[in-house]
């Protein structure tokens, strides 16, 4: 996060929560209003200031939903949780923990063999 969005936050900001990673989520102190004249309404910002390296991919899938203004009620950690729910994993790519799918040359290049009816493409 910049100098400038911790003045932002400081000036502007209302923290609403933290995630279990310790990721703080806040909103716009002023209220939604409807403009007047044009009829158009704004809706509040809302933002996350990371703990640590600031990977969107960290922000949990309740979070992300009240952060795209999906849902307006805040998570609530007391939710009891369905049992087909995984715990939150981050973005593994370019980790030693990142999936490597059969035949990748990460995992050894090493593929199963092709059927008998596979015949490759061959420019004419």
């Amino acid at each position: 996060m910049s100098i400038g969005t911790r003045i932002f936050t400081w000036l502007k900001g209302e923290q609403v929560g933290t995630d279990p990673q310790g990721n703080r989520y806040f909103r716009d102190r002023k209220k939604a209003v409807l403009q007047k004249g044009n009829g158009r309404y704004s809706r509040e910002r809302r933002w996350v200031l990371y703990n640590g390296v600031a990977e969107a991919s960290r922000v949990p899938a309740e979070w992300h939903a009240w952060l795209h203004h999906t849902m307006d009620d805040l998570p609530d950690a007391s939710r009891p949780r369905h049992p087909w729910q995984k715990d939150h994993l981050p973005n593994l790519t370019g980790t030693p923990d990142a999936y490597r799918p059969p035949g990748s040359l990460m995992r050894g290049g090493h593929r199963q063999e092709a059927a008998g009816d596979y015949e490759p493409w061959k420019p004419e």
